[in-house]
């Protein structure tokens, strides 16, 4: 069997009896794929790949025969574990048995050098079971992962970027304590311009304060060593309650989440693993504290994952309060998700799969009630994949009234642009820089008292109906002002950005004439911030 992603050499042989013989050898994964070679000029690197080496090679792996010809190619299997999540006595046990029998799913992508012989062409495609449409014919090397080495070389300075360091504007390290920071206001970050270390902080702050009674979090991708699931476990050990839901189905990290799973339980952590048939991916942290024989709740509700490595390269947001209503329904989201609340009530929040949907179709049909009224209606949405066919046939219809939409979508969009008396107004742009997209802001002038939502959900099925997804609005003018600036600039972006024309071409924003505006670029430098 092939194994899956690995990278491999399809050869066509011709016999001692003239026979034609088909062999297929697999690149050895422990040597490097780039074998530097000596250069005569000072300073310059000249390298070869490793399947260059062996194809000229081959004819010592084959004594006796002769190579007709040879051809790279790779292939990718299903990844779906197929769990039957309601017969499982076992979640975790069923999980690991699933991801041992992934590695030789059946196969749904090969990729092939592009001139490969139509004879391998046919033995790979009826061998691998795999249907036409299902084979890619790539130009140059497949797997450029390999590239990622070229940035550990020495020198070449002028080809990287300048060290970016976060910003931070509070932290423990100051004398004020966290907790009466976010007493005084609610605390807005915008990462990875700001640091993503008050968010750590929050966790093991809250591990080690004796006034703590309980920490609860959702978990859904996480760093190998990470300091959150640390301080999590020495809440549990120290005596805290400590509720954590880890997400073990979080595709291509159930190996990894389930070891810390694993590794909370022991340290005496309440280790919930969702509802059944849904994936949690909501971003939520509540910390319970006694104040002067009261109960105070402090909680942090995020829009990316609560890793401090990916934060370190995936934009997102995050907001810090203590606001009671928030921290009412932040109780819901884990008596909910411990499987204690089952038809919740919100006050402030809204959740997938129940209420999400709703809660945005009425937002935007709310934009169209203004349109039809004569009023000014604006739509301004940001995040990672818009596929949701109801949401796009909204969207559309809003257009047709008169409502001004602007979309930041970086991934998948399957909505159209440009159709006449249809998405005339709905602008699309992707916006792919240094960082990686991951946000998700929502915006709605509801005749000029701007409301901001941020969420963990895009606009596709599966967030919406598949997934514990969570809305939050933003109720601070600072912070709404500060959102309302990011997104002008994401706007504004001539640089990164691409616009979505009618005939489904991403294409540059024409920048002639105008002054040149990379928002990340911008937020690094902080001048989004007054």
């Amino acid at each position: 069997l092939i194994l899956n992603k690995s990278l491999n050499i399809a050869i066509l042989l011709r016999g001692e009896e003239n026979e034609t013989i088909f062999a297929t050898v697999q690149m050895p994964s422990l040597l490097p794929r780039l074998v530097e070679v000596p250069s005569k000029i000072q300073g310059k690197k000249i390298f070869i790949l490793l399947e260059e080496i062996i194809t000229m090679n081959l004819n010592t792996l084959f004594d006796g025969t002769e190579i007709i010809c040879s051809y790279p190619y790779r292939i990718t299997r299903n990844a779906d574990l197929g769990l039957e999540e309601d017969e499982a006595e076992d979640l975790l046990m069923e999980i690991e048995k699933s991801l041992k029998k992934r590695k030789w799913g059946a196969v749904i992508r090969l990729e092939i050098k592009r001139g490969m012989d139509s004879r391998l062409v046919h033995i790979l495609k009826d061998s691998l079971e795999v249907r036409k449409d299902d084979i890619y014919y790539i130009n140059g090397p497949m797997d450029l992962t390999f590239l990622m080495k070229i940035y550990d070389f020495e020198g070449y300075e002028n080809l990287r970027y300048s060290v970016h360091k976060p910003k931070t504007y509070w932290s423990l390290s100051e004398e004020e304590d966290i907790f009466d920071s976010i007493s005084k206001t609610d605390i807005f970050l915008h990462h990875p311009y700001d640091s993503f270390d008050p968010v750590t902080e929050f966790v093991q702050k809250a591990s080690e304060d004796p006034s703590v009674l309980a920490i609860k979090q959702t978990l859904y991708r996480v760093s190998g060593d990470s300091p959150i699931v640390k301080a999590l476990a020495h809440a549990a050990e120290s005596g805290k309650e400590v509720t954590v839901l880890i997400e073990v189905k979080a595709r291509f990290d159930e190996e990894n989440n389930i070891l810390w799973a694993k590794k909370l339980e022991q340290a005496g952590c309440n280790v919930i693993y969702g509802l059944v048939g849904l994936k949690t991916h909501a971003k939520i942290i509540l910390v319970v504290r006694k104040e002067q024989n009261i109960i105070k709740r402090y909680i942090h509700l995020g829009t990316g994952n609560y890793n401090d490595i990916t934060a370190k390269y995936y934009t997102d947001m995050g907001l810090f309060t203590c606001d009671e209503y928030f921290a009412e329904d932040a109780s819901t989201v884990f008596n909910m998700l411990s499987g204690y609340s089952e038809n919740p009530r919100w006050l402030k929040l809204e959740a997938a799969p129940i209420g999400l949907r709703e809660k945005f179709l009425t937002l935007i049909n709310n934009e169209m009630c203004q349109a039809q009224l004569g009023k000014k209606a604006r739509i301004i949405a940001k995040m990672n994949s818009l596929s949701d066919q109801e949401i796009i046939t909204a969207l559309y219809k809003a257009s047709a009234l008169g409502v001004k939409i602007d979309l930041i979508v970086r991934g998948i969009c399957c909505l159209k642009t440009g159709i006449p008396g249809v998405s005339d107004n709905i602008t699309v742009r992707s916006i792919v820089g240094r960082f990686l997209e991951h946000s998700r802001i929502f915006y709605f002038f509801n005749n000029g008292f701007e409301d901001i939502y941020l969420s963990s959900a895009d606009w596709m099925a599966r967030n919406l109906d598949r997934r514990v997804e969570l809305l939050f609005p933003i109720e601070s003018n600072k912070i709404k002002d500060r959102i309302c600036r990011i997104l002008d600039k994401f706007l504004e972006d001539n640089v990164k950005a691409r616009l979505l024309g009618a005939d489904e071409i991403y294409r540059k924003v024409n920048r002639r004439g105008k002054k040149s505006m990379d928002s990340q670029s911008y937020f690094i430098e902080g001048e989004e911030i007054e």
